[in-house]
């Protein structure tokens, strides 16, 4: 593998820490800022709310700048953003240094998925992709438990200014590892906007909102489930985080090559399993050393699905795949909130902790439906093409035939 994807790698980490570390933090943060920890939670949705806004208006925006260019001032977008929730004198203002660093998230993954696949093999795209997205996964198992304690013992100020110099050097891995990649001067805006108006990538980016939502359902309090009905105390939720980005990490690894070799399949497969796995961890929740290997197994079948929804709305949308690449990343950034919303709902009207699950899987079961009549329809359409194909070969051999038989004619006469 190419050493620009260790670049890319690492950049996806420091977005990783900074995306989830809030979640650690919302105590502190309330706590030195004078307000609530359910106020303090608006926080999560802030970032996720410059995701959805950035990805699709700065990659459009970029559409005719060159992608390592484009990488660096996403990247210095993000540094800014941090720097700037580092410095908030008040809660308003961290609002709008969250929102700020989400901003560049989405249309950076859109982007660098691109880079990432043109710097391999058509057979090894995927690979690449995955080798990026390991850099999110890791953030989960060293990035987000590293910048917790030390916002726990440094204050919440300095996770955000660690983040900012993880991104400073990822600027300087991207300037030195990254190569030129020029923007295809076939390009713009218009047929980018065309691609991701195209039924297949809308089908796909559905599948994500509503499939991917199912591991949010339980992520988001997972932390909850870990102290009320997993019987551990609070000093094990950053154990438990870590397993699952294990989980998260083990399924990137195994996503790639899967979906080099059949996409359709894996991503069935893996939402199958996401809903299966949820519904499993309902009652493996009650014990102990089960629910711990439940939440490792959850963290893979619940990642193995980003990469081959990151490869299928790139793939449908092949002549113009930036913005739709990007836009995948907005809808992740959906399902992480209606998933978080779905499950709140299930514990607010007094189902329990363990509702989150069953939520969750119901969610994963509408994103496998949804990915299946995509695929039925793929395969409807690929059929037609073909019939047309040989029913134009057919009229074609049948034209030739006349032009032979006169040709023949006068020497049979002769």
């Amino acid at each position: 593998m190419p050493l620009a994807l260790l670049a890319l790698a690492v950049s996806a980490f420091g977005i990783g820490t900074t995306e989830f570390v809030m979640m650690g933090l919302l105590p502190n943060v309330a706590d030195d800022l004078g307000t609530s920890v359910p106020t303090a939670g608006h926080l999560v949705s802030a970032y996720a709310i410059g995701v959805v806004i950035g990805a699709p208006l700065l990659t459009a925006l970029g559409s005719r700048v060159p992608r390592k260019k484009m990488l660096l001032l996403l990247m210095a977008l993000f540094v800014v953003g941090n720097l700037a929730s580092a410095l908030a004198p008040g809660f308003g203002w961290l609002i709008g240094g969250r929102v700020l660093a989400g901003l560049p998230h989405g249309a950076f993954f859109g982007v660098g998925a691109v880079v990432a696949a043109r710097l391999v093999r058509e057979d090894r795209q995927a690979r690449a992709v995955a080798t990026m997205f390991l850099g999110l996964t890791v953030a989960n198992i060293l990035g987000v438990p590293a910048a917790t304690l030390l916002g726990q013992h440094l204050g919440w100020r300095a996770t955000f200014l660690v983040v900012t110099v993880i991104g400073l050097l990822a600027m300087v891995a991207l300037a030195r590892l990254v190569p030129y990649v020029p923007v295809d001067e076939r390009q713009s805006l218009g047929r980018e906007m065309r691609a991701l108006g195209r039924p297949q990538v809308l089908l796909g980016l559905l599948t994500a909102v509503f499939g991917f939502a199912g591991v949010f359902a339980v992520y988001s309090y997972l932390a909850s489930m870990t102290t009320e009905v997993m019987g551990f105390g609070q000093s094990s939720v950053t154990l438990v985080l870590a397993l699952f980005g294990i989980g998260m990490t083990a399924g990137a690894l195994a996503a790639g090559p899967l979906t080099d070799r059949a996409l359709r399949p894996t991503l069935y497969g893996s939402l199958g399993a996401l809903a299966l796995v949820l519904v499993a961890f309902r009652f493996t929740i009650h014990v102990p050393w089960l629910a711990l290997v439940t939440v490792v197994v959850l963290g893979a079948v619940g990642f193995m699905t980003t990469t081959p929804l990151q490869m299928l709305v790139m793939n449908k949308a092949k002549d113009a795949p930036t913005l739709a690449s990007a836009s995948n990343h907005s809808a992740f950034n959906l399902a992480n909130a209606g998933g978080a919303w779905a499950g709140g709902a299930a514990v607010a009207a007094g189902w329990g902790w363990t509702s989150p699950t069953l939520v969750g899987a119901g969610l994963a079961v509408v994103g496998l439906a949804i990915a299946a009549v995509a695929g039925l329809l793929d395969r409807t359409r690929t059929a037609e093409g073909a019939s047309r194909v040989v029913a134009g070969s057919a009229q074609a051999a049948e034209g030739h035939e006349p032009a032979v038989s006169g040709s023949s004619s006068p020497a049979s006469g002769s």
